[in-house]
């Protein structure tokens, strides 16, 4: 099967975020997954700090791939 699009962080929610954010203020839209939010909305008991992943356009992968290697590199100073 393949996809349009290419996971580019699995991470917890703050980085998640941050990442998210600079990726918008790029103009690249990316699409966040998160299991526990999903299994919460379901009804099913899940882990309120799972990881959440962040998926973007094959197209914009270079890109966003810089962006989280820049933010990653923020976090360890």
């Amino acid at each position: 099967m393949s996809s349009d699009y290419t996971k580019i962080y699995t991470g917890n929610t703050f980085i998640t975020q941050r990442i998210v954010s600079d990726l918008r203020e790029m103009g690249i839209e990316p699409v966040v997954k998160d299991e526990s939010e999903s299994a919460r909305l379901a009804g099913f008991a899940a882990n309120i700090d799972g990881d959440r992943e962040i998926h973007v356009n094959n197209d914009e992968a270079e890109k966003a791939l810089a962006v989280v290697k820049r933010v990653m590199a923020e976090k360890k100073t």
